[in-house]
C-alpha cells in the first residue's frame, strides 16, 4: 500500500510497505504513522476511563479526518497519567485517545452478526478509534482491550467493526492530499476479531475534505427533517450558497453538491469484523461464516 505518511517526529516519507508494518495516528485531522516494530508502549503510563459525550465528541471531531461524531452509545478515553488533563477533560491525565462504541445505520448490521444478542444494548458497532500521534505503537490494542472490558460491565457482549479500504483525499490549495489511505483492518485481526467478508457495494458522495455525505444526511435536507440545518451549514462551509426560504431541499442539495465539487465514489464495500467481549465469550454466537483476513497489497 502506498501512502504519504509521517512518523512520530513529523518526517514525511513515501511508503510502499504492507499495512501491518504501520499503525495509524491522528492529530488535527491529519494522519501520521508509526512502525509497529517500534514498540515502546507502556500500559503503566495510561488509564482507560468512561467518557461523557462532550469531551469524547470534541476530541474525535478535532482529530479524526472526517470531523464527524456518529451515533454513540458509550465512549472510553485513553489518558496519559503523567500529563495534566486539558480543559473540559476528566481528571486523571491528558486525553490522548478515544474509543467510541455506537449505533450503526441499520439494526440488521448487528442482528445478522449476533442473532442471540439484543441490538444496541448487547451488541454495538466500533464507531471511532482515534489515537494521537504521540501514543507509541500498539497502543490501539491496549485501548480496545481496556475499553471492551469496561463495555462488558455495561452489558455489551459483541462488537462489529468496519475497515474502509478506499483512500480519502481532501482538496487543498496545493492539490489533493491523502487524509486516509485505506485499510484492510489488520488492527482488528490482531485482536481476535473474526473476518466476515465485505459489506454491500454502494455509491458514496465525497465532500472536499474527504468526508462522506451519508444518505441519511442528504435525506434530512430533501425532506426538511430534523437536523437538515446542520447539513446545510456543513455544505455552506465548503462554499455552497444558503438555501432560500421555501426552496425545495432536493433542488438546493443537487446545486450545492455541484457547487462545492463533491465527487461520487463507487465503493466496493468495507471489510467487516466481529468479536465477542466479556466473560464466557465462547457462548456468544457469531452467525456469518468467517474467512482468513485480507492481506494488504504490496
Amino acid at each position: 500500500m502506498s501512502a504519504r505518511a509521517g512518523e512520530a517526529g513529523g518526517e514525511q516519507l513515501g511508503l510502499d510497505l504492507p499495512e501491518p508494518v504501520w499503525c495509524q495516528r491522528w492529530n488535527d485531522r491529519r494522519a501520521t504513522w508509526r512502525r509497529t516494530s517500534e514498540g515502546g508502549f507502556d500500559p503503566a503510563l495510561y488509564r482507560c476511563v468512561p467518557l461523557e459525550a462532550g469531551p469524547a465528541r470534541r476530541f474525535v471531531t478535532r482529530h479524526h479526518y472526517s470531523g464527524s461524531w456518529p451515533a454513540v452509545r458509550m465512549a472510553f478515553g485513553m489518558q496519559l497519567r503523567t500529563a495534566a488533563a486539558g480543559p473540559g477533560e476528566p481528571d486523571g491525565g491528558r486525553l490522548v485517545g478515544v474509543l467510541a462504541l455506537g449505533v450503526p445505520m441499520s439494526k440488521g448490521v448487528l442482528t445478522r452478526v449476533f442473532p442471540s444478542l439484543e441490538a444496541y444494548r448487547e451488541s454495538v458497532e466500533l464507531s471511532r478509534l482515534v489515537l494521537l500521534d504521540e501514543v507509541p505503537s500498539n497502543g490501539e490494542s491496549w485501548l480496545c482491550a481496556a475499553g471492551f472490558a469496561l463495555a462488558a460491565r455495561r452489558g455489551v457482549r459483541g462488537v462489529v467493526a468496519y475497515s474502509d479500504p478506499h483512500p480519502r483525499t481532501r482538496v487543498t490549495p496545493l492539490g489533493a492530499e491523502v487524509v486516509m489511505p485505506g485499510h484492510v483492518g489488520h488492527v482488528y485481526a490482531a485482536q481476535d476479531f473474526a473476518y466476515l467478508g465485505r459489506s454491500r457495494p454502494r455509491r458514496l458522495v465525497i465532500l472536499p475534505d474527504g468526508s462522506v455525505l451519508t444518505d441519511r444526511a442528504a435525506m434530512k435536507v430533501r425532506r426538511d427533517e430534523s437536523g437538515h440545518l446542520g447539513v446545510e451549514r456543513r455544505l455552506q462551509g465548503f462554499g455552497a450558497r444558503p438555501r432560500r426560504e421555501g426552496e425545495p431541499g432536493g433542488l438546493w442539495l443537487a446545486e450545492a453538491l455541484e457547487a462545492v465539487g463533491a465527487s461520487r465514489l463507487e465503493h466496493g464495500g468495507n471489510h467487516v469484523y466481529a468479536r465477542s467481549v466479556g466473560p464466557r465469550r465462547t457462548r456468544v454466537v457469531v452467525a456469518p461464516t468467517s474467512y482468513p483476513p485480507p492481506r494488504p497489497p504490496h
